[in-house]
């Protein structure tokens, strides 16, 4: 983006949408689902991009010894994209309106969705007796990114409340929606570490099925949702 021209701190919104960013009018109107993947891999700004990878570095490392390379990726990919898919439909539900009551809807972008999900995963997976760590250190690292998690979706909340809309906001729909997916990708999954490679791949196979199945269902439903009122785009103007 930044090789194209585009500001490495502050992309316009147009500049978001054009390489890939989520919107539900792009999505729901003009049947752009390929956004939904797409939007967690492009960034407001390189302090965005930094402080998502970095989140992403720390808990992938505890990560990827119980899930393997595949699992991380399945989480990032999937929990990233119900993060998305929950914020769509979230912005087709409750538009925001501009002062003629004409509705419009937010860019979003950001792998933080997909950060949240690996969060809620290792919650679950750090909960196992079968891993060969004292309980204390599995209590203190689950407790870890417990906090992790809480302290920030608490500043999402924060930072959101009673701002208004700027045009640059913390997407807390995401962060909920991938969460809660990295909780349930987890909850069929046991540890790669301490389990039989069998049983450890069967299950993995499991969980990537299940949530795929509840992504496309969930997807068709937020399909079907009628249009909200005042939805009236400028001439020339997409959603």
């Amino acid at each position: 983006m930044v090789v194209r021209g585009v500001s490495p701190w502050g992309p316009s919104v147009y500049q978001l949408m054009h390489y890939g960013a989520d919107n539900a009018g792009s999505v729901l109107i003009e049947g752009q689902w390929w956004r939904i993947i797409s939007a967690m891999f492009v960034h407001v700004g390189i302090l965005h991009l930094a402080t998502n990878m970095w989140c992403l570095w720390n808990l992938g490392l505890l990560a990827e010894p119980l899930m393997d390379w595949f699992g991380v990726v399945a989480v990032y990919i999937l929990t990233g994209a119900a993060g998305n898919l929950l914020s769509t439909w979230s912005n087709w539900v409750r538009p925001i309106h501009d002062a003629s009551g004409a509705a419009f809807f937010p860019a979003g972008a950001g792998a933080s969705g997909a950060v949240f999900g690996i969060a809620g995963a290792l919650i679950v997976l750090l909960k196992s007796k079968r891993l060969p760590i004292p309980q204390y250190e599995l209590k203190r690292l689950r407790k870890s990114v417990i906090y992790f998690a809480a302290i920030n979706l608490v500043i999402g909340l924060g930072l959101n409340f009673g701002s208004g809309f700027t045009g640059v906001e913390i997407d807390n729909s995401a962060h909920i929606g991938g969460f809660l997916c990295g909780l349930l990708f987890a909850v069929p999954l046991v540890p790669r570490i301490g389990s039989p490679r069998s049983e450890f791949t069967g299950r993995m196979r499991l969980a990537v099925s299940a949530i795929v199945i509840l992504l496309v269902l969930f997807g068709f439903y937020v399909a079907h949702i009628p249009p909200p009122q005042g939805l009236m785009p400028p001439p020339g103007h997409t959603i």
